[in-house]
């Protein structure tokens, strides 16, 4: 709880773990191992700093030492971290709840507007160190990326509920980002 409460923190966050767990509440019956995607979501931004590329490798590391403290096994520690370091690239093929646990962390993609654009402003936020001009272009280049895939989610039930409106909403928000007065009004 202490590393989700450092304060450069805006949205990888309590707040996000608390939606995560309720996302995988509902989902839950899919997963073929509950409690590895259930610490995976516990662990998987457990190490967040913007200025670094390797957090979810971190973030793997730190499960595998405390869940082995912990008294655990060799397989839920070797399953949690593989299902924390799918999150890097939101790709399903490291375990096999590695797309479950991807949708329930892109979630925020298909929630409705309000609550997206507060995740963006929470986004922006974060990387307040970064010019809006860089921040604008390398947001969209993120973006534009899920919107290219074939599939934004992974799994049928989230493809169901959220797809066509994570593609409404990355669209918005692509289209304000190339604009960037969005963000310079809003000095983010």
């Amino acid at each position: 709880m202490a590393l989700y409460s450092e304060p450069h923190r805006h949205y990888h966050n309590l707040r996000h773990i608390s939606d995560c767990l309720m996302e995988f509440d509902r989902l839950a019956a899919l997963a073929r191992e509950p409690l590895a995607v259930e610490l995976a979501i516990w662990f998987h931004d457990a190490v967040y700093d913007p200025r670094a590329g390797d957090n979810e490798e971190r973030s793997a590391l730190l499960a595998r030492e405390w869940l082995r403290e912990a008294g655990a096994g060799p397989a839920l520690p070797e399953s949690v971290s593989q299902l924390v370091l799918a999150t890097k690239a939101h790709g399903g093929t490291l375990h096999a709840d590695a797309p479950l646990l991807v949708d329930i962390d892109l979630s925020i993609l298909g929630q409705l507007p309000g609550r997206f654009w507060e995740y963006e402003e929470q986004i922006r936020r974060e990387y307040d160190w970064v010019s809006v001009a860089v921040f604008c272009q390398k947001r969209a280049e993120i973006l534009e990326g899920f919107l290219e895939r074939g599939r934004i989610y992974l799994t049928d039930v989230v493809i169901g509920e959220r797809e066509a409106l994570a593609r409404e909403n990355l669209r918005t928000s692509v289209a304000r980002l190339k604009r960037r007065s969005f963000w310079l009004a809003n000095k983010y």
